[in-house]
């Protein structure tokens, strides 16, 4: 899964994961905006335009970006069944 990761992160262009920022947890290039923090505000309804009023350092194609760094990792993902 991690080479799958720094795979991705070869691709994106604004999003970066480096270990002393935040832990290694992807953030947005230039910040320490976390990605999932984007993706949540997303997922809670929050359109660009109220992101970007929230978070004035990035831009329209960054908070696109986010979604398709979930689209990646998602495509890569594996449920295990395991039955009781």
């Amino acid at each position: 899964m991690l080479g799958f990761v720094l795979q991705c992160m070869k691709k994106l262009r604004y999003i970066i994961s480096d270990p002393e920022i935040c832990h290694g947890k992807p953030v947005f290039k230039g910040t320490r905006v976390l990605v999932s923090d984007v993706l949540d505000l997303l997922a809670a309804g929050k359109d660009v335009e109220e992101i970007l009023q929230e978070y004035p350092q990035l831009n329209e194609e960054m908070v696109r970006e986010a979604l398709e760094y979930a689209a990646m990792l998602v495509k890569r993902e594996h449920v295990i069944e395991v039955s009781a």
